[in-house]
This record gives C-alpha cells, sequence and structure tokens, in this order.
C-alpha cells in the first residue's frame, strides 16, 4: 500500500533538489564553484547543529559510529560531488535539462539497488514491467531535452 505522505515528502525533495541545484549554480557563478560547494557545505553543518540544538537530540548517538558500515560515509562524499558537478552543469546546460538527467539516472541506479537488496536495503523483486517504466521515462527524458 502506498503512503501517500511519504510519497509527498519525496515529491517535496524533489522540488527542493531543483531549488538547489539552481540556487548553488548562481552562488558558484559568481564565488566559484569549489567555494560554492564548500559554502553549501557549512550552510548545512551550522543548521544541523541548530536543528539538533533546538529539538534537544544531543549527539550522543555519535558514540554508534563504530557499529555504521564503511559504505554509509560515503554520501558525504557523494554530497561533495553532487553539489560540484550540479553547480558546473546547470548553468550549461538549464535545470530543466539537468533535472531530467538526474531523474533518469537515480531511478535506474535506484531500481537496480532495490532489486540486489545492496547496502543493507530491503531487497524487491524485479519485474519486467520496470523495464518498460524506464524506457518510458527514458522516452520522456528525450522528449524533454528536444531543442
Amino acid at each position: 500500500m502506498l503512503n501517500w505522505f511519504y510519497l509527498g515528502l519525496a515529491a517535496l525533495s524533489g522540488a527542493a533538489m531543483a531549488l538547489q541545484g539552481t540556487f548553488n549554480a548562481a552562488l558558484g557563478k559568481i564565488i566559484g564553484v569549489w567555494e560554492s560547494t564548500l559554502l553549501v557545505h557549512i550552510i548545512g553543518t551550522v543548521l544541523v547543529i541548530l536543528i539538533i540544538m533546538i529539538l534537544g537530540i544531543g549527539f550522543s548517538n555519535f558514540g554508534k559510529l563504530g557499529n555504521v558500515p564503511w559504505y554509509a560515509f560515503l554520501g558525504g562524499i557523494l554530497n561533495v560531488g553532487i553539489i560540484y558537478t550540479l553547480v558546473r552543469a546547470i548553468p550549461k546546460i538549464g535545470v530543466g535539462n539537468a533535472t531530467t538527467a538526474i531523474i533518469v539516472a537515480q531511478v535506474l541506479t535506484a531500481v537496480l539497488i532495490d532489486c540486489l537488496g545492496a547496502f543493507g536495503m530491503k531487497k524487491l523483486e524485479f519485474h519486467y514491467i520496470d523495464l518498460l517504466g524506464i524506457a518510458l521515462l527514458a522516452a520522456g527524458a528525450r522528449i524533454l531535452l528536444l531543442d
């Protein structure tokens, strides 16, 4: 059963990603790609620290870091790569084209992760109709990318 609340949260995240890429690209045009990537991470770090402090969550869970699988730490590295590549790509190809490429690559990767149950995720059964969905998504992306 599909949970509409969480689907809505995911959709909100997608909209935020398009805005984030736009804002980061605007920042990168003025202060530079690497400088904007650093600044975005500093701002995000300060915000998360404030949220943790305001909500009274505390930092005691950091004691569990030894239980975290090595690959879970790659998210921070990927985040730098994501922001850098968006800041480089969006001014050259536009927000719509960049976001379309992001979505197609995200869905392809996500289906693969689900089918394999990779990285500790729940393994979901693969259905050949998934390939049709991916093909239609790719066809839709191609239509959007026509000049």
